[in-house]
């Protein structure tokens, strides 16, 4: 492979976390809404003498704990294919912020992986070996908003990404998925199918309906992303939550201006935040650099 392959990964945030009981191979049965962000990693990658990793996020693992490098391996030896490479990794989104940015990569690399070796493995082949590094790998592979179940790997796809502006903040720390699962109560399933709550209510009756069962705990280590949470509803949001395990924020806007103007203010702040518009929808393609 002489030629240079990029694609971008996708940051996530999750509409309601059910965690539904907790199993005894301690992981956790839980229901969860998939929907993205218009925020978004760079990668590059071309074939090298050894497989390294070029990242400017320095919290960012580059040796053997990266997902992108499990994910490289794990193909290897389930496809029968070798290679080494070198991956440009330019990261927007923050680590250990609950919105996916080691599954993405991960999930990039498969289909990467899959292209440079022609193998045209479907999507559903690349999931399971996907679910095997991370619970949400799955979701960016399909590049498909989603209802998770199970681990959140079990995928069922629906067309619930808002149709409102999504305003989401860092509050510039990481949050332990381990420990945010090690320390919440599960809460059982939703009151109804969390389906028909993301397309049948509106933002404002989400408050009543979603919860996210990993909150209470994380906020009581961090109250900081409570108080982001509380702002978001001062601003004017119709709905906010901490995404996945924490630690970001996230406020659902029905009007531009104050979308905008809570986005702006986050900034002045000197958090790092996101504006993504209504109906946004991913590219996940992988291309030859021009």
């Amino acid at each position: 492979m002489n030629d240079t392959y990029i694609g971008h990964c996708y940051a996530k945030i999750n509409l309601g976390l059910f965690i539904r009981e907790r199993l005894p191979n301690g992981y956790h049965n839980i229901e969860t809404g998939f929907v993205f962000l218009d925020l978004r990693d760079r990668m590059e990658i071309r074939t090298a003498g050894q497989t390294s990793i070029e990242c400017n996020d320095p919290d960012v693992p580059t040796g053997k704990a990266n997902l992108i490098v499990k994910a490289i391996r794990a193909f290897h030896q389930r496809f029968g294919t070798d290679g080494y490479y070198h991956i440009k990794l330019d990261k927007s989104i923050p680590a250990g912020a609950g919105l996916g940015g080691g599954s993405s990569n991960a999930a990039l690399m498969l289909l990467m992986l899959n292209r440079i070796h022609n193998k045209e493995i479907p999507h559903k082949e690349l999931c399971e070996l996907g679910s095997a590094l991370g619970a949400d790998v799955p979701v960016f592979i399909r590049a498909q908003t989603a209802i998770g179940h199970g681990t959140g790997a079990e995928l069922e796809f629906a067309d619930i990404q808002p149709d409102y502006h999504i305003v989401t903040v860092w509050p510039g720390f990481q949050s332990s998925t381990a420990e945010a699962y090690g320390s919440c109560e599960p809460g059982g399933p939703p009151e109804e199918p969390l389906s028909e709550i993301l397309t049948n209510y509106n933002p404002d009756e989400w408050t009543y309906l979603l919860r996210n069962d990993l909150e209470p705990g994380v906020i009581t280590r961090y109250p900081q992303i409570g108080n982001l949470r509380d702002q978001m509803y001062d601003m004017g949001a119709l709905y906010a939550a901490m995404s996945g395990s924490g630690s970001s924020v996230f406020g659902i806007f029905d009007q531009e201006i104050t979308a905008y103007e809570t986005y702006k203010y986050l900034l002045e702040l000197d958090y790092r935040a996101n504006l993504t518009p209504p109906r946004f929808k991913p590219d996940h393609g992988v291309y030859i650099k021009g």
